[in-house]
């Protein structure tokens, strides 16, 4: 599942960031990093971009730099590490 497809309010673990380039490095670099926790907090009035939370900063992406990077959705009985 890609990022870009997560619901308001859902939680996931990042999986891997696709791509190349200056655009993987960045957003390796703001935190979206294999094993982390991110969540979907707001979309914006017309449905991009997304404000995400990860590493307990809110970030805002458009939805073709979220589709790059593949999740696995939390369900609500899993533990978060």
């Amino acid at each position: 599942m890609r990022l870009s497809d997560l619901k308001k309010g859902k939680k996931a673990v990042v999986i891997k960031v696709h791509g190349y380039g200056l655009l993987r490095k960045r957003l390796s670099e703001i935190g979206f990093i294999r094993g982390k926790i991110v969540q979907v907090v707001y979309f914006a009035p017309l449905g991009d971009p997304v404000v995400y939370r990860v590493l307990g900063s809110e970030i805002a992406l458009r939805l073709d730099a979220a589709s790059m990077i593949e999740v696995e959705p939390i369900q609500n009985d899993q533990r978060e590490t």
